[in-house]
């Protein structure tokens, strides 16, 4: 799996490159892969990342979870999956806040996906956390939660997921030119288990974005 913000495909060089971006999930190879940041801001919010590039550049198909035609996904948060592999449900999650927020969720292979990117100040990272954790408190498929979680912090800022799920992160992964903070996490239900995780630090992923990619690889646990 692999969580990336894209940030709209603008590069450390504020190039716009979008085949730049292609390129660095591709080399990642993983067979699930979330975005954040994947639509335009403005406007009808068309997709950064454009679906002939993925069609023609990659082995993924698109997740269907865009409300409208010309947008990847849903308040920036997109999904792909690689090509074969059966999506199964697709869920569109609004998220309170300050600012427009919310989260994907994909089914795929027996496991739900949720790729998200929350707010920028903690009250309003907690208020979605607390809200996600509604979400799933009923929920009986093993999941995992990917995404930019914006939270600065190595020891706290999770107190709302912490006492079900497990946090991991596996390095740094922002800012790009120099990394700074695991902006950019993994959570995980009961019945997850991580096998191993990385951040994707190759002479592309260092300015293809302002973040760099984390890539995991999980399997479902017995029991």
């Amino acid at each position: 799996m692999l969580t990336y913000n894209i940030r709209k495909a603008i590069g450390l060089d504020r190039r716009r490159d979008p085949h730049r971006v292609m390129e660095v999930i591709c080399q990642a190879d993983a067979d699930v892969v979330v975005l954040q940041e994947a639509d335009r801001r403005l406007g009808p919010r068309r997709a950064a990342l454009p679906f002939q590039i993925i069609a023609e550049e990659s082995d993924y198909q698109v997740a269907p979870l865009a409300a409208n035609s010309v947008s990847l996904g849903s308040h920036g948060n997109a999904v792909l999956v690689r090509r074969g592999f059966e999506i199964g449900p697709c869920q569109r999650l609004p998220l309170p806040g300050l600012e427009p927020r919310g989260a994907v969720s994909v089914e795929v292979h027996g496991l739900r996906v949720i790729g998200t990117h929350l707010g920028l100040m903690r009250r309003y990272r907690h208020q979605q956390m607390r809200r996600l954790a509604g979400e799933l408190s009923h929920e009986t498929k093993p999941t995992v939660i990917l995404g930019d979680f914006n939270e600065w912090s190595a020891h706290r800022g999770f107190e709302p997921l912490d006492r079900c799920f497990d946090i991991h992160d596996f390095g740094k992964s922002f800012h790009a030119a120099r990394p700074m903070a695991a902006l950019d996490r993994l959570v995980i239900s009961p019945g997850v288990e991580i096998l191993e995780g990385h951040v994707v630090q190759t002479p592309l992923s260092r300015v293809a974005s302002d973040h760099l990619p984390v890539w995991a690889r999980v399997a479902l646990s017995a029991g």
